[in-house]
């Protein structure tokens, strides 16, 4: 969701600068099961243009509806969707509609924060019931300074409000260590995750950024001289060079890093032989480091194709990360998110 609100309030800023007003519109509360959870948003214009979504498209036409309301009245609003009677989701969602104006300030550390990495958080203050409210609304903190999204609105004036708490983590970022038609596939899949793409390439490739859409950086260092400051605990790491050489020296130079996951491209039989070259390298690596690789990388679906291999993986990313084990829905019991 990190991601998701980065092109919102991305959006948001166009539209104003545009003279457009707008207004977000935040799930603040569920009861029962839905599409979605609670935390997602969509940005609707006086225009009426919209990004983001809410559900799966049922809900969208009557939030752009409702959020004009706002936008002439200018004063946030509580409206609620019952899926039971329309699409069966079996649940009752709560929408904070509110007023949205983006200061230079907000804009000047919102993006500070993504530079550096850092965790913020929100606090969205509503009624559990419709209509329209005054004191209703959300705060951003980033790095310690609260900015309310909506300027009029100021928290902790009522006591019998609810408030809905979201932490946002750094946007999850990959990097792909190889630079050839696979990793292309593997790029053009994760940006539609809204994941941030970093490519590896060894200095001989000849390949520009133009190569991979969807990556935002191509760097090429030198086998020695792999930067690692940048992998934390919200990155995943694929080896796919297919090279023995470098991705033994990949590996060398990874082996004290701790990322989301790391995958290495290839059968069994090559992971075994490529981790024992490592090895008469690195006599002494942590036991963590080679736990966490997973090779052959991605989960089993039949892939044959380029595309379905980058399928595979981020599957097997996501279920790594999310901490769940990959099977069908129709054999989960209980909800089928999380």
């Amino acid at each position: 969701m990190t991601n998701e609100l980065k092109e919102l309030i991305h959006s948001a800023l166009a539209w104003q600068q545009a003279g457009k007003k707008t207004v977000l519109a935040t799930v603040v509360h569920l009861e029962g099961s839905s599409y979605r959870r609670p935390g997602v948003r969509m940005l609707i214009s006086e225009t009426g243009e919209a990004e983001g979504a809410i559900s799966g498209g049922c809900v969208e036409k009557e939030i752009i509806r409702q959020a004009q309301r706002v936008i002439q009245t200018g004063k946030p609003a509580i409206m609620n969707y019952d899926g039971r009677f329309r699409v069966g989701c079996d649940g009752i969602i709560y929408i904070l509609l509110e007023p949205l104006f983006i200061s230079a300030d907000l804009m000047k550390d919102f993006d500070a924060v993504f530079a550096k990495r850092k965790t913020f958080r929100t606090e969205s203050y509503y009624y559990p019931e419709t209509g329209t409210f005054e004191g209703i609304g959300s705060m951003l903190f980033l790095e310690g300074t609260a900015y309310p999204l909506n300027p009029a609105f100021q928290p902790g004036q009522k006591t019998d409000q609810e408030c809905f708490r979201q932490s946002f983590p750094p946007v999850f970022q990959l990097y792909i260590f190889g630079a050839e038609h696979d990793a292309v596939q593997l790029c053009k899949s994760a940006d539609l995750l809204g994941w941030e793409v970093t490519v590896v390439a060894a200095p001989d490739e000849s390949k520009s950024l133009a190569f991979f859409p969807g990556a935002q950086r191509l760097i090429t260092p030198g086998l020695d001289r792999i930067d690692t400051s940048l992998l934390d605990e919200h990155t995943a790491v694929v080896l796919m060079s297919h090279s023995f050489h470098k991705d033994v020296q990949y590996l060398i130079a990874l082996k004290d890093i701790k990322p989301a996951y790391m995958g290495l491209l290839g059968p069994a039989k090559r992971r075994e032989v490529l981790i024992g070259e490592f090895l008469n390298y690195c006599a002494d690596p942590s036991p963590e480091f080679l736990d966490q690789i997973h090779g052959p990388a991605g989960i089993s679906i039949g892939a044959e194709s380029a595309s379905e291999v980058a399928l595979s993986i981020l599957a097997e990313i996501l279920s790594v990360v999310r901490q769940q084990q990959p099977m069908a829905l129709r054999e989960k019991s209980g909800s089928i998110h999380g």
